[in-house]
């Protein structure tokens, strides 16, 4: 596992035929030996992870305590299945790119290609890059970037500060994974742990969303 003690251990379920009784019980010796303290899942469908909490109750296993998944303004498909299923199991999303990759900082509005910038990079890739960059950067993607940056001036917010904000208002949320590249960009995104967003606004994200379902596709 690389170290003598881990808070979480993720597992990641890309095959639907994967042996998940097997992948539990290992899962649940890394536990009971105290190599590990909780595990969870990430990237995975409501299916896979009621699978895996069936499992893990039928065999008496250690269970997934949190879900990993993207989840941003941008991306609320969460929100459609797993969000329930957290609520009602019990379980907390760590929620990772609630930036949307740094799209929701407003950078690559206007036809901006910042220099060094995450999509700048992967849009020069023909293949995998290239089809990143035209989910997260394309013209549903910024017109509603746009429409929340908006709200977030209304609230005297950085549009970044702002959705990280927003994420913070999930009641399925455990947290918001962010990152940055420099001091200044971990300022803007730590600024959200400050904010109270008024319901009237979160109302107003609500219809944004709605105007403009999956923008991410």
């Amino acid at each position: 596992l690389g170290t003598d003690y881990l808070d979480l251990y993720q597992t990641h379920w890309p095959d639907p035929d994967l042996p998940m009784d097997e992948t539990m019980e290992a899962l649940d010796r890394a536990v009971e030996s105290g190599k590990v303290r909780y595990v969870g899942c990430s990237n995975e469908s409501a299916y896979g992870l009621m699978k895996s909490l069936w499992v893990s109750a039928d065999h008496g296993f250690a269970r997934h305590e949190t879900i990993q998944n993207n989840f941003s303004l941008l991306n609320r498909r969460f929100e459609d299945e797993l969000a329930t299923v957290c609520r009602r199991e019990n379980m907390s999303l760590l929620a990772y790119s609630p930036l949307a990759g740094g799209v929701l900082s407003g950078k690559y509005q206007n036809g901006a290609w910042p220099e060094a910038s995450r999509f700048t990079d992967y849009r020069k890739d023909p293949q995998r890059g290239e089809h990143m960059t035209r989910r997260f950067v394309n013209e549903k993607t910024l017109a509603s970037v746009d429409a929340f940056s908006e709200l977030a001036k209304s609230c005297d917010l950085s549009i970044a500060t702002f959705a990280v904000a927003w994420s913070l208002t999930r009641d399925f949320l455990g947290t918001s994974l962010v990152g940055a590249t420099s001091v200044a960009q971990l300022e803007v995104t730590i600024a959200a742990a400050r904010v109270t967003l008024p319901l009237d606004v979160l109302a107003a994200c609500d219809k944004i969303s709605k105007n403009t379902m999956y923008p991410m596709g």
